[in-house]
């Protein structure tokens, strides 16, 4: 499986990023080491699809005539964990979020970029990572912390394309 290093990430309103801001300082206070641990760059989103490479100018010219951060209500509802103990808030798959999911990721593969199979529609889990690898003496604690923030509400306001191996953050209409 190809390294997952870039994304075309999209933002929360103020308030929600406030939100998980402040849970992923609840995460640190138990010994988790959240994004923003990882960078200081970091900020929470939603990755609508990975790459191990991802240029902005390509991305952009595919998406040219949609918003690539269309104001899509999201709520919170549980927290999951993928393999390798990566700790994540997950939206309600609304109607609205996966046609748009579907549509950016049928015009970005049409313009031959080559993503992750991980984010193709039918395989995509839309989430909010809070933590790469949550150590297991941590586990118990950090899901109950996560718990005590859900429901959280929110709304797309911005994207961007985001390399973190090349340091490139390039925000997108």
């Amino acid at each position: 499986m190809p390294d997952v290093s870039a994304a075309l990430e999209l933002y929360l309103d103020p308030a929600a990023e406030r939100r998980i801001n402040v849970l992923w300082n609840a995460l640190a206070a138990v010994e988790v080491q959240t994004l923003r641990h990882v960078s200081p760059r970091h900020r929470p989103h939603l990755s609508l699809v990975g790459a191990e490479l991802l240029d902005p100018v390509p991305v952009a010219e595919a998406l040219a005539g949609i918003p690539a951060a269309p104001r899509l209500p999201l709520t919170y509802q549980y927290v999951g964990q993928f393999v390798g103990r990566v700790l994540f808030l997950g939206p309600a798959p609304s109607r609205p979020l996966l046609d748009h999911h579907a549509e950016v990721w049928r015009r970005l593969t049409a313009a031959r970029l080559e993503l992750s199979p991980l984010y193709a529609p039918g395989s995509w889990v839309p989430h909010t990572t809070l933590s790469m690898r949550v150590g297991r003496p941590a586990l118990t604690e950090a899901i109950r912390r996560c718990l005590e923030f859900l429901p959280i509400d929110a709304t797309v306001t911005g994207a961007a394309v985001v390399d973190h191996k090349r340091g490139i953050r390039v925000p997108l209409p």
